[in-house]
């Protein structure tokens, strides 16, 4: 079991990566700040995780499920990406373009 000394210095690091997630949201860094911010909300999760849920000290299947969530996340943000990347509508899209307009069924005779 952890000391109040671990919990307290892990909720610093919390109002400290709560500072850094502020400071991202107003910098501009572009395509990056989804980058920046996500990495910073990962950081604090993996703090939330391990020692207010007590994942640190618990068991192999305790540990086992936790990081199966954080695997089964990246998989799905990863495949969300991959579909993202590729649509049509958005700018610098790699999927191909058709010469010919789709028809909509609504066009005049």
């Amino acid at each position: 079991m952890p000391s109040r000394t671990t919990y307290f210095t892990v909720f610093a690091a919390l109002l400290v990566l709560l500072a850094v997630t502020v400071g991202v949201a107003e910098l501009d860094l572009g395509p990056w700040n989804v980058v920046a911010a996500l990495a910073v909300a990962a950081a604090k999760a993996v703090l939330i995780v391990l020692y207010f849920m007590h994942v640190r000290h618990a068991n192999f299947l305790t540990r086992m499920a936790a990081v199966s969530g954080f695997l089964w996340l990246a998989l799905l943000l990863g495949l969300t990406y991959s579909d993202f990347s590729t649509r049509d509508w958005l700018p610098g899209g790699t999927a191909h373009r058709s010469a010919e307009p789709v028809p909509t069924g609504r066009e005049n005779p």
